[in-house]
């Protein structure tokens, strides 16, 4: 899994949430170009990511995306960069960067704070194919 992520886009997200669940299955579905890899918040790796970061290790609202050696985004900052990244008619959301980001941040943490309530519970169970994709160390 780890040999070659130059090219890839690390998603950190909490594992134990069904609305992001539901995102990581909807960019899955849509990442044509093999571009992302995903790690959830509580992993071992999302834990190293976070505390090597001085990133909060114990609430995991919060969305980060990675590019390993480079830089990371959070919140609707990493969202709209998830969107460009997906390309065609998702990179539209570029729009969104207009917003400075604490106002586009106080959306995010909206849904955040009522992901639970929003959340269909069921499970996300990756096929095969899907599940090279996830970091489990």
């Amino acid at each position: 899994m780890q040999e070659n992520w130059e090219n890839k886009h690390i998603v950190f997200f909490d594992g134990e949430c069904g609305v992001c669940n539901f995102w990581v299955q909807w960019i899955l579905e849509r990442d044509k170009n093999d571009r992302f890899l995903f790690a959830s918040l509580q992993s071992d790796f999302g834990q190293k990511f976070l505390s090597e970061r001085g990133l909060e290790t114990k609430v995991f609202n919060t969305l980060y995306l990675w590019r390993p050696g480079q830089y990371y985004y959070v919140k609707s900052r990493a969202v709209l960069q998830i969107a460009n990244i997906l390309g065609g008619v998702y990179k539209l959301s570029a729009a969104g960067k207009i917003f400075p980001a604490f106002l586009s941040d106080q959306v995010y943490d909206l849904v955040s704070r009522n992901r639970m309530k929003l959340a269909n519970q069921k499970c996300f169970l990756p096929d095969r194919e899907q599940k090279k994709k996830f970091i489990e160390v």
